[in-house]
């Protein structure tokens, strides 16, 4: 009698290894996106300077004969705290008997050589022949100003409103350096926004497959 052995065979074990996941590197932009971005600051960089030179021509060179006000700039400090030194000061005229006190005006003093000054009314007083006579202080000195100024003319300016800083902008256009740039990158800078706004690239466009598809035969 003839007996089989059953051998018992262990599962065989998966021999083949798997090959280790190489890190995923991220897509990189494509350069025509660097191009475009490049191209959209550069437009809007132009258009950004050129509204604020045309606001600033506006303000300082059309405003004054259109609306009737006039611009200056502060030179000193006495008015530190109100008005900055470099900040630019909006005036408008008035007739001379409705100066009160408490106003800022902008006159010329009576004194040395006449300068403008920028102070705020502290007395009026109205003379018999129509004249008005002030005494002004700075905001930022301790004491009055050393004099009465008879204004002259029919008109007195008083400050309307300020602008902070704006003069030492207007002090560095003048400069040779700036003054020479804007004489010819300004006129280089509105060409080349006009040539990018009449000349733009025409963009690609997607060309998509037919939406037949073919059956396997």
């Amino acid at each position: 009698m003839t007996t089989a052995l059953l051998a018992t065979h262990a599962p065989a074990t998966d021999a083949t290894t798997r090959p280790a996941q190489q890190p995923t590197q991220e897509p990189r932009p494509p350069a025509g996106t660097w191009r475009r971005a490049a191209g959209l600051t550069y437009r809007w960089t132009v258009r950004l300077t050129v509204t604020l030179a045309v606001l600033a021509f506006g303000l300082l060179a059309v405003g004054p004969h259109v609306l009737n006000y006039r611009t200056m700039t502060m030179l000193t400090g006495s008015m530190t705290g109100t008005i900055n030194v470099g900040d630019v000061e909006i005036v408008t005229p008035l007739p001379v008997d409705q100066v009160t006190p408490g106003m800022i005006i902008a006159y010329h003093i009576p004194i040395d050589d006449h300068h403008l000054v920028t102070h705020r009314v502290l007395t009026v007083e109205h003379g018999t022949d129509g004249a008005v006579t002030v005494q002004t202080k700075g905001d930022a000195n301790d004491a009055a100003d050393p004099w009465k100024a008879i204004l002259q003319g029919h008109t007195a300016y008083q400050v309307r409103a300020v602008i902070p800083h704006l003069g030492h902008l207007i002090q560095a256009l003048r400069t040779p350096v700036i003054s020479q740039a804007l004489v010819y990158g300004a006129p280089t800078l509105l060409a080349g926004w006009l040539l990018l706004s009449i000349w733009r690239p025409a963009t690609p466009t997607d060309t998509r497959p037919d939406d037949h598809t073919q059956e396997d035969q």
